[in-house]
């Protein structure tokens, strides 16, 4: 693997660590109604656990109501026995038609939880991050062993590796940070 194979494929796996943060942090109640709330809820439907979005659809009409519409109505129940089981803590008004999930304000404590949840799921990112790191630190150490790469062109790639690990550890404390700023001020 050359020093070029060697960054790209890290920063590709770095920006799919930040990517899996984005989508986990969407997850994280802010006591704003927020359709990505139910996206990673799986329900299920047709004999097997299938994603909400793929059965029905799902918005905001109301700052603290979420608007639930099945695209075949014979799944309302599957849908409201998915969220009451689910860890979201939200009770599913249903008229037969739509359900509608009232999202509460938060209080000071749940806000907490939900800073600390915040904080877990960078954390995990950053852990990701820094693998990518020892992955590639490792190619460029084999590079070197295998002579393609010369020792000095083995250092300069281990600190754009390490300026990359930078980068993107930078970019999911801004993205934490940003979470967290949504949800204490909510």
């Amino acid at each position: 693997m050359g020093a070029d194979e060697i960054l790209l494929d890290g920063e590709e796996r770095m920006e799919k660590a930040i990517n899996k943060l984005k989508s986990d942090l969407t997850g994280i109640r802010t006591g704003r109604a927020n359709p990505g709330l139910v996206d990673s809820l799986r329900v299920e439907a047709y004999g097997s656990p299938v994603p909400i979005k793929q059965i029905a659809s799902v918005s905001a009409p109301e700052p603290q109501q979420l608007l639930i519409r099945p695209f075949d109505p014979s799944t309302i129940k599957d849908i409201e026995r998915g969220i009451i089981n689910s860890d979201l803590g939200l009770a599913p008004n249903s008229d037969g038609k739509v359900i509608r999930l009232n999202i509460p304000p938060l209080s000071g404590d749940v806000r907490k939880k939900m800073v600390a949840r915040t904080k877990e799921l960078a954390e995990e990112a950053k852990v990701a991050v820094r693998n990518v790191r020892r992955d590639a630190n490792k190619h460029a150490d084999q590079a070197e062993k295998d002579g393609e790469l010369s020792e000095d062109n083995c250092k300069s790639l281990k600190d754009e590796v390490q300026d990359l690990t930078k980068k993107y550890e930078g970019k999911a404390n801004d993205l934490a940070t940003a979470k967290e700023t949504e949800v204490m001020g909510g």
